[in-house]
Protein backbone atom coordinates (compact mmCIF):
# COMPACT_ATOMS: atom_id res chain seq x y z
CA UNK A 1 0.00 0.00 0.00
CA UNK A 2 1.45 3.38 -1.12
CA UNK A 3 1.96 6.28 1.28
CA UNK A 4 -0.64 8.90 0.46
CA UNK A 5 1.59 11.78 1.82
CA UNK A 6 4.31 11.26 -0.80
CA UNK A 7 3.98 13.93 -3.56
CA UNK A 8 2.88 12.68 -6.81
CA UNK A 9 4.85 13.11 -10.00
CA UNK A 10 2.63 15.94 -11.04
CA UNK A 11 3.15 17.78 -7.81
CA UNK A 12 6.88 17.36 -8.06
CA UNK A 13 6.80 18.70 -11.58
CA UNK A 14 4.85 21.76 -10.50
CA UNK A 15 7.31 22.41 -7.66
CA UNK A 16 10.26 22.18 -10.02
CA UNK A 17 8.49 24.46 -12.44
CA UNK A 18 7.80 26.98 -9.67
CA UNK A 19 11.43 26.89 -8.61
CA UNK A 20 12.49 27.36 -12.22
CA UNK A 21 10.09 30.27 -12.66
CA UNK A 22 11.41 31.97 -9.53
CA UNK A 23 14.95 31.42 -10.79
CA UNK A 24 14.01 32.87 -14.14
CA UNK A 25 12.36 35.88 -12.48
CA UNK A 26 15.39 36.38 -10.25
CA UNK A 27 17.67 36.03 -13.25
CA UNK A 28 15.56 38.56 -15.14
CA UNK A 29 15.75 40.92 -12.18
CA UNK A 30 19.52 40.48 -12.10
CA UNK A 31 19.74 41.16 -15.82
CA UNK A 32 17.52 44.22 -15.51
CA UNK A 33 19.57 45.51 -12.58
CA UNK A 34 22.76 44.80 -14.47
CA UNK A 35 21.42 46.63 -17.49
CA UNK A 36 20.37 49.55 -15.28
CA UNK A 37 23.81 49.66 -13.69
CA UNK A 38 25.45 49.52 -17.09
CA UNK A 39 23.33 52.43 -18.27
CA UNK A 40 24.20 54.38 -15.16
CA UNK A 41 27.85 53.55 -15.61
CA UNK A 42 27.64 54.69 -19.21
CA UNK A 43 25.97 57.90 -18.09
CA UNK A 44 28.70 58.48 -15.51
CA UNK A 45 31.41 57.75 -18.06
CA UNK A 46 29.70 60.03 -20.59
CA UNK A 47 29.48 62.85 -18.06
CA UNK A 48 33.11 62.30 -17.12
CA UNK A 49 34.13 62.33 -20.78
CA UNK A 50 32.09 65.46 -21.46
CA UNK A 51 33.54 67.13 -18.40
CA UNK A 52 37.04 66.22 -19.51
CA UNK A 53 36.33 67.48 -22.99
CA UNK A 54 34.81 70.68 -21.57
CA UNK A 55 37.89 71.27 -19.45
CA UNK A 56 40.08 70.74 -22.49
CA UNK A 57 37.98 73.05 -24.64
CA UNK A 58 37.90 75.67 -21.92
CA UNK A 59 41.65 75.37 -21.54
CA UNK A 60 42.11 75.88 -25.27
CA UNK A 61 39.69 78.80 -25.28
CA UNK A 62 41.43 80.31 -22.26
CA UNK A 63 44.80 80.02 -23.99
CA UNK A 64 43.38 81.62 -27.13
CA UNK A 65 41.85 84.44 -25.09
CA UNK A 66 45.11 85.03 -23.20
CA UNK A 67 47.05 85.04 -26.47
CA UNK A 68 44.56 87.53 -27.95
CA UNK A 69 44.80 89.76 -24.88
CA UNK A 70 48.59 89.70 -25.08
CA UNK A 71 48.45 90.55 -28.79
CA UNK A 72 46.07 93.45 -28.11
CA UNK A 73 48.32 94.70 -25.31
CA UNK A 74 51.32 94.61 -27.66
CA UNK A 75 49.34 96.45 -30.31
CA UNK A 76 48.21 99.00 -27.73
CA UNK A 77 51.81 99.52 -26.59
CA UNK A 78 52.91 99.92 -30.19
CA UNK A 79 50.15 102.45 -30.81
CA UNK A 80 51.13 104.39 -27.67
CA UNK A 81 54.76 104.50 -28.76
CA UNK A 82 53.75 105.63 -32.25
CA UNK A 83 51.49 108.26 -30.69
CA UNK A 84 54.38 109.56 -28.60
CA UNK A 85 56.52 109.73 -31.73
CA UNK A 86 53.80 111.63 -33.58
CA UNK A 87 53.35 113.99 -30.63
CA UNK A 88 57.10 114.63 -30.62
CA UNK A 89 57.06 115.32 -34.36
CA UNK A 90 54.07 117.63 -33.95
CA UNK A 91 55.88 119.48 -31.18
CA UNK A 92 58.93 119.81 -33.41
CA UNK A 93 56.80 121.06 -36.30
CA UNK A 94 55.06 123.54 -34.00
CA UNK A 95 58.38 124.86 -32.71
CA UNK A 96 59.73 125.05 -36.24
CA UNK A 97 56.57 126.85 -37.36
CA UNK A 98 57.09 129.44 -34.63
CA UNK A 99 60.72 129.83 -35.68
CA UNK A 100 59.76 130.25 -39.33
CA UNK A 101 57.09 132.76 -38.39
CA UNK A 102 59.64 134.69 -36.36
CA UNK A 103 62.15 134.55 -39.19
CA UNK A 104 59.55 135.73 -41.70
CA UNK A 105 58.54 138.54 -39.36
CA UNK A 106 62.17 139.60 -38.90
CA UNK A 107 62.82 139.45 -42.63
CA UNK A 108 59.71 141.51 -43.28
CA UNK A 109 60.88 144.05 -40.70
CA UNK A 110 64.32 144.07 -42.29
CA UNK A 111 62.77 144.69 -45.69
CA UNK A 112 60.83 147.64 -44.32
CA UNK A 113 63.92 148.94 -42.53
CA UNK A 114 66.10 148.56 -45.63
CA UNK A 115 63.46 150.41 -47.63
CA UNK A 116 63.60 153.20 -45.08
CA UNK A 117 67.40 153.21 -45.27
CA UNK A 118 67.35 153.75 -49.03
CA UNK A 119 64.40 156.14 -49.05
CA UNK A 120 66.44 159.07 -47.76
CA UNK A 121 69.79 160.66 -48.53
CA UNK A 122 69.90 162.59 -45.29
CA UNK A 123 72.80 161.26 -43.20
CA UNK A 124 71.01 161.93 -39.91
CA UNK A 125 67.92 160.01 -41.02
CA UNK A 126 70.04 157.11 -42.23
CA UNK A 127 71.80 156.83 -38.85
CA UNK A 128 68.46 157.03 -37.05
CA UNK A 129 67.07 154.12 -39.08
CA UNK A 130 70.23 152.09 -38.38
CA UNK A 131 69.74 152.63 -34.64
CA UNK A 132 66.15 151.38 -34.85
CA UNK A 133 67.16 148.28 -36.81
CA UNK A 134 69.89 147.32 -34.36
CA UNK A 135 67.56 147.76 -31.38
CA UNK A 136 64.45 146.07 -32.77
CA UNK A 137 65.89 143.31 -34.96
CA UNK A 138 69.21 142.44 -33.36
CA UNK A 139 68.23 143.20 -29.78
CA UNK A 140 71.21 145.35 -28.78
CA UNK A 141 71.04 147.58 -25.72
CA UNK A 142 74.38 149.39 -25.89
CA UNK A 143 76.05 150.01 -29.25
CA UNK A 144 77.57 152.69 -31.44
CA UNK A 145 77.61 153.58 -35.13
CA UNK A 146 81.01 154.51 -36.59
CA UNK A 147 82.00 156.09 -39.90
CA UNK A 148 85.41 155.89 -41.49
CA UNK A 149 87.16 159.17 -42.20
CA UNK A 150 88.44 159.18 -45.74
CA UNK A 151 92.18 158.96 -46.16
CA UNK A 152 92.90 158.43 -42.45
CA UNK A 153 91.42 155.00 -41.65
CA UNK A 154 90.04 156.41 -38.41
CA UNK A 155 86.63 155.14 -37.25
CA UNK A 156 84.73 157.96 -35.58
CA UNK A 157 81.50 157.40 -33.57
CA UNK A 158 78.56 159.41 -34.93
CA UNK A 159 75.71 157.91 -32.89
CA UNK A 160 75.26 155.69 -29.85
CA UNK A 161 72.52 153.96 -27.90
CA UNK A 162 72.74 153.15 -24.19
CA UNK A 163 75.73 155.46 -23.67
CA UNK A 164 77.04 158.86 -24.76
CA UNK A 165 78.66 159.18 -28.15
CA UNK A 166 81.60 160.89 -26.48
CA UNK A 167 82.20 157.75 -24.41
CA UNK A 168 82.76 155.67 -27.56
CA UNK A 169 86.46 155.68 -28.38
CA UNK A 170 87.82 156.39 -31.81
CA UNK A 171 89.15 153.30 -33.52
CA UNK A 172 91.44 152.58 -36.43
CA UNK A 173 91.00 150.22 -39.36
CA UNK A 174 93.21 147.15 -38.98
CA UNK A 175 93.70 147.51 -35.24
CA UNK A 176 91.85 145.73 -32.43
CA UNK A 177 88.67 143.70 -32.43
CA UNK A 178 86.69 146.23 -34.50
CA UNK A 179 89.51 147.49 -36.74
CA UNK A 180 90.46 144.01 -37.94
CA UNK A 181 86.80 143.22 -38.65
CA UNK A 182 86.44 146.37 -40.79
CA UNK A 183 89.67 145.62 -42.61
CA UNK A 184 88.69 142.03 -43.44
CA UNK A 185 85.01 142.77 -44.08
CA UNK A 186 84.01 139.85 -41.85
CA UNK A 187 81.51 140.15 -39.00
CA UNK A 188 83.31 139.55 -35.70
CA UNK A 189 81.31 137.97 -32.89
CA UNK A 190 82.66 137.61 -29.36
CA UNK A 191 81.16 135.73 -26.44
CA UNK A 192 77.67 137.18 -25.72
CA UNK A 193 77.67 135.41 -22.35
CA UNK A 194 80.31 137.83 -21.06
CA UNK A 195 79.03 140.63 -18.86
CA UNK A 196 78.34 143.47 -21.27
CA UNK A 197 79.32 146.93 -20.12
CA UNK A 198 79.03 150.25 -21.93
CA UNK A 199 82.21 151.88 -23.25
CA UNK A 200 82.06 154.57 -20.57
CA UNK A 201 82.67 151.78 -18.02
CA UNK A 202 85.50 150.22 -19.98
CA UNK A 203 83.33 147.66 -21.71
CA UNK A 204 84.65 145.72 -24.68
CA UNK A 205 82.60 145.18 -27.87
CA UNK A 206 81.04 141.75 -28.40
CA UNK A 207 80.00 142.27 -32.04
CA UNK A 208 81.57 144.25 -34.87
CA UNK A 209 79.59 144.62 -38.09
CA UNK A 210 81.85 146.12 -40.77
CA UNK A 211 80.29 148.52 -43.26
CA UNK A 212 82.03 148.33 -46.64
CA UNK A 213 81.21 149.31 -50.21
CA UNK A 214 83.28 147.78 -53.03
CA UNK A 215 85.95 146.67 -50.56
CA UNK A 216 86.26 150.19 -49.19
CA UNK A 217 85.61 150.71 -45.46
CA UNK A 218 82.67 152.97 -44.75
CA UNK A 219 82.23 152.43 -41.04
CA UNK A 220 81.06 149.89 -38.46
CA UNK A 221 78.28 149.01 -36.06
CA UNK A 222 79.81 148.07 -32.71
CA UNK A 223 77.65 146.27 -30.11
CA UNK A 224 78.68 146.28 -26.45
CA UNK A 225 75.66 144.77 -24.71
CA UNK A 226 72.49 142.85 -25.62
CA UNK A 227 69.01 143.28 -24.21
CA UNK A 228 68.27 141.27 -21.07
CA UNK A 229 65.85 138.92 -22.88
CA UNK A 230 68.42 138.00 -25.52
CA UNK A 231 70.99 135.47 -24.32
CA UNK A 232 72.85 134.78 -27.55
CA UNK A 233 72.88 134.88 -31.33
CA UNK A 234 70.96 132.61 -33.69
CA UNK A 235 71.76 131.75 -37.33
CA UNK A 236 69.15 134.35 -38.28
CA UNK A 237 71.12 136.99 -36.37
CA UNK A 238 74.20 136.18 -38.45
CA UNK A 239 72.14 136.66 -41.61
CA UNK A 240 70.84 139.95 -40.25
CA UNK A 241 74.41 141.06 -39.56
CA UNK A 242 75.37 140.41 -43.19
CA UNK A 243 72.26 142.02 -44.67
CA UNK A 244 72.48 145.01 -42.36
CA UNK A 245 76.14 145.49 -43.17
CA UNK A 246 75.41 145.73 -46.89
CA UNK A 247 72.33 147.95 -46.67
CA UNK A 248 73.66 150.25 -43.96
CA UNK A 249 77.00 150.68 -45.74
CA UNK A 250 75.29 151.57 -49.03
CA UNK A 251 72.91 154.00 -47.32
CA UNK A 252 75.72 155.76 -45.42
CA UNK A 253 77.93 155.89 -48.51
CA UNK A 254 75.10 157.33 -50.63
CA UNK A 255 74.21 159.92 -48.00
CA UNK A 256 77.87 160.99 -47.74
CA UNK A 257 78.18 161.32 -51.49
CA UNK A 258 74.96 163.28 -51.57
CA UNK A 259 76.20 165.56 -48.81
CA UNK A 260 79.51 166.11 -50.60
CA UNK A 261 77.77 166.83 -53.88
CA UNK A 262 75.45 169.30 -52.14
CA UNK A 263 78.39 171.08 -50.57
CA UNK A 264 80.25 171.18 -53.87
CA UNK A 265 77.17 172.42 -55.68
CA UNK A 266 76.69 175.10 -53.06
CA UNK A 267 80.36 176.11 -53.42
CA UNK A 268 80.12 176.22 -57.20
CA UNK A 269 76.93 178.24 -57.04
CA UNK A 270 78.57 180.66 -54.60
CA UNK A 271 81.60 180.97 -56.85
CA UNK A 272 79.40 181.64 -59.88
CA UNK A 273 77.43 184.26 -57.98
CA UNK A 274 80.67 185.86 -56.89
CA UNK A 275 81.87 186.06 -60.50
CA UNK A 276 78.58 187.37 -61.83
CA UNK A 277 78.12 190.10 -59.23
Amino acid sequence: MKDTDEPTGCERGEAVLAIFQRGAEFTKQLLDENSRLRRKLNDVQMRHTNAAQSDTEWGKLRQELMAKIEELENQNQSILEELKTIEGENQHFAERYVEVEEENNNLANLYVASYQLHSTLDAGEVVKVILEIVINLIGAEVFGVYVCEEGTGVLTPVAAEGDDVSACPKLRVGEGFVGRSVESGEVAVGDPALEGRPPSQGGEPIVSIPLRVEEKPVGAIVIYKLLAQKDGFSPLDNELFTLLAGHAATAIFASRLYGQSERKLSTIQGFIELLTN
